[in-house]
């Protein structure tokens, strides 16, 4: 599953990056709890939330039925 979420996010990178952010992949739980590290802009944005639940968390639930919730750590 670890695979399938970091090309997921390899996807969405270039989005983050436009605006000065980014994201790294830190764990994927056997309960399907991806943890991430939000960088750069994305680090201290306000919006970081909802970057985090709307888009990253949206877009990996969509494609992938076994991921819960993702969260930032």
């Amino acid at each position: 599953m670890k695979e399938e979420v970091e090309k997921i996010i390899n996807r969405l990178r270039p989005s983050l990056q436009a605006d000065g952010g980014d994201v790294e992949l830190v764990d994927v739980t056997s309960d399907g709890v991806v943890s991430v590290k939000l960088k750069g802009a994305c680090g201290g944005c306000p919006f970081a939330m909802i970057t985090l639940k709307e888009g990253i968390e949206k877009a990996l639930k969509e494609e992938i039925p076994g991921i819960k919730e993702v969260i930032s750590i």
